[in-house]
């Protein structure tokens, strides 16, 4: 049972990993209009969006239980909802500020181990992801496929989640639990930085 899991991370790692360089180089090419590698591409075109999609996972994995797919489920359900609010032309305040800020958050609870409610988790993660869907509908190309466009950026975000996930499991396993709480801190000390616009 502990094999197949490791063999199931690490297969998640590999392919996370294969994934991200091929689709950082992937951003609008030349005549493509569906819209699918836009959307696959565009949360990895923001540092923000990384360590935000990569905390949650991290986040999730330090929770454990059911929290390791919920949590994850709740941010790509509701940056779904975020991105037609987006494609909408509905108005958002203070995006930026509450991207900042869910990088911010998580890296705290990250570093403090915090244990919310699990539909606390839901929620909490789900109200930052509004922020980060809102700015990928209100980025969309003119020329994208609206469908496929959210389905690139949501499977980006699952991707980026399952990293996280593998991250944080694979730390805790074999390397110890502190190293997860550190990379916490990073995560949070990075979001003080880009809420503070420095």
């Amino acid at each position: 049972m502990k094999n197949s899991r490791f063999n199931l991370i690490r297969a998640g790692l590999i392919t996370t990993a294969t994934m991200l360089p091929f689709l950082a180089e992937a951003h609008h090419l030349p005549g493509e209009s569906k819209g699918f590698i836009s959307g696959m591409s565009h949360p990895l075109h923001g540092l923000d969006h990384i360590l935000a999609m990569v905390a949650v996972g991290l986040w999730a994995a330090q929770l454990g239980r059911k929290a390791l797919w919920a949590v994850p489920s709740a941010f790509v359900a509701l940056m779904v909802t975020g991105g037609v609010l987006g494609v909408s032309g509905a108005h958002l305040p203070m995006v930026e500020t509450g991207i900042a800020l869910s990088i911010l958050v998580l890296g705290l609870l990250i570093t403090t181990a915090a244990r919310l409610p699990l539909f606390g988790n839901m929620a909490l993660v789900g109200f930052f992801a509004l922020f980060h869907g809102f700015a990928h509908g209100a980025e969309m190309p003119s020329t994208a496929s609206t469908m496929n466009y959210f389905t690139g950026f949501a499977l980006s975000t699952a991707f980026l989640h399952v990293g996280g996930i593998a991250l944080g499991i694979v730390a805790q396993k074999r390397i110890a639990i502190p190293s997860v709480r550190f990379a916490g801190a990073v995560i949070a000390i990075a979001g003080l930085m880009l809420w503070m616009g420095l």
